[in-house]
């Protein structure tokens, strides 16, 4: 894999640490801003939803760029707002900044994944994409819980201040590493920035409506549970304070080795990998749910569900990138903004219950009711597909 991928992923682990950590701050977040945990909640929601919005936009936006300039315009964006967040003393302003980093993190994750998907063999996507979002689990490994524990330490604010610190270097890293002008387009078989319009058209085909769908279930799954491991893990599980990190570290590993092993299966066995992981997963969330006041339970499966998660979720993104090969960069960006529909209702979904009072296993329960509408939304897919096959073939054997 080239280099450059590698530096694209250290961006990525700053970013993912700030999308993932507020699990592991939200309760003292709440408690220092005075809100709920649930209105807390809304802090990863309003990121969700800046990522939403911002992934087609911001890459409508750097169709205009050298994907260098786009890259450096949006990591210190984010870079800026991170320093905005740590010293405020307005829930509405952090909402306010949450948002705007979002924006900022939609187009460099977009840019990111169509210049990895250009920079390598047209069969090596799944790979590609695996190197970049290996910056997202590491976060999960060494990120988060370093947030967490540095929230317990000197407060939630000392890890906006960690993110902005790590995002610093790799703004040096992409001006150095990452190539300017047209010159990452020609790896995409291109002489110049695709046209916005030719890469709209691309985007009509229903294989990759379809597996947007899916990536938005998947990780709205991923985000319901993770977006309240904390106060599951202390309030359901018995562990205390310092179990949190520990519980989000694994997590982390988990996600590491599931990104890792779906990389490498992706581009040769996507579908197998699909349906096997998606059954898995799904009955990981159901035990997840019945087992979660065991303490060894709680340990196996947050490591297990970590693995499937991002296992599946990876090869779903890679999938996006070769349904939409004739547009490399809105690709990315409807790939970004499909994760972050799921990111974005997941801690919703998992918050209505908690509001009324079920407990903190209820969104093991809606995690697990997600991942099985993604099955369902597949399993009619494929059959359409199918059916529509039979249906071309029939003419010719009439004939």
């Amino acid at each position: 894999m080239p280099f450059v991928l590698y530096v694209l992923a250290l961006a990525v682990f700053a970013q993912g640490t700030s999308e993932f950590m507020l699990s592991g701050l939200m309760p003292d977040i709440a408690r220092d801003m005075q809100v709920s945990i649930p209105v807390a909640g809304s802090l990863t929601s309003a990121f969700a939803v800046g990522m939403i919005v911002g992934a087609p936009l911001m890459a409508l936006l750097s169709l205009r760029w050298s994907r260098r300039r786009a890259l450096l315009a949006f990591l210190t964006t984010f870079l800026l707002v991170h320093v905005l967040g740590a010293v405020t003393t307005s829930f509405g302003v952090l909402l306010a900044s949450r948002v705007v980093a979002a924006l900022a993190n939609a187009g460099f994750l977009a840019v990111a994944l169509a210049t990895a998907a250009g920079l390598v063999a047209p069969d090596a996507k799944g790979r590609a994409t695996s190197v970049l979002l290996g910056g997202t689990t590491l976060a999960c490994v060494a990120g988060v819980p370093a947030g967490a524990v540095l929230g317990q330490q000197w407060g939630w604010r000392a890890a906006f201040w960690a993110v902005a610190l790590v995002s610093l270097p790799a703004v040096f890293a992409v001006l150095r590493s990452v190539p300017g002008g047209a010159a990452v387009s020609l790896a995409a078989g291109a002489g110049a920035t695709p046209r916005a319009r030719r890469e709209l058209r691309a985007l009509r085909g229903p294989r990759l409506l379809v597996t947007l769908l899916l990536c938005a279930l998947v990780n709205g799954a991923t985000f319901c549970t993770f977006t309240y491991l904390a106060p599951l893990v202390t309030q359901v599980t018995g562990f205390g304070a310092a179990g949190v990190p520990a519980a989000l570290a694994l997590f982390g590993m988990g996600s590491f080795a599931g990104v890792t092993a779906g990389g490498r299966l992706a581009d040769a066995r996507p579908r197998q990998l699909l349906l096997t992981g998606g059954v898995a997963l799904l009955l990981g969330w159901v035990l997840f749910a019945l087992t979660a006041g065991n303490a060894v339970a709680t340990v196996v499966l947050v490591l297990v569900q970590g693995a499937l998660s991002f296992a599946v979720g990876a090869t779903l993104i890679s999938q996006v990138l070769y349904a939409a090969a004739g547009a490399p960069t809105l690709g990315g960006g409807f790939a970004t903004a499909s994760l972050n529909v799921g990111a974005a209702i997941g801690p919703w979904c998992g918050g209505i219950p908690l509001a009324a009072g079920l407990g903190y296993r209820a969104p093991l329960w809606v995690s697990a009711l997600l991942v099985a509408l993604a099955l369902v939304a597949d399993g009619v897919a494929e059959a359409v597909r199918r059916a529509a096959a039979r249906g071309r073939r029939l003419p010719a054997t009439a004939g």
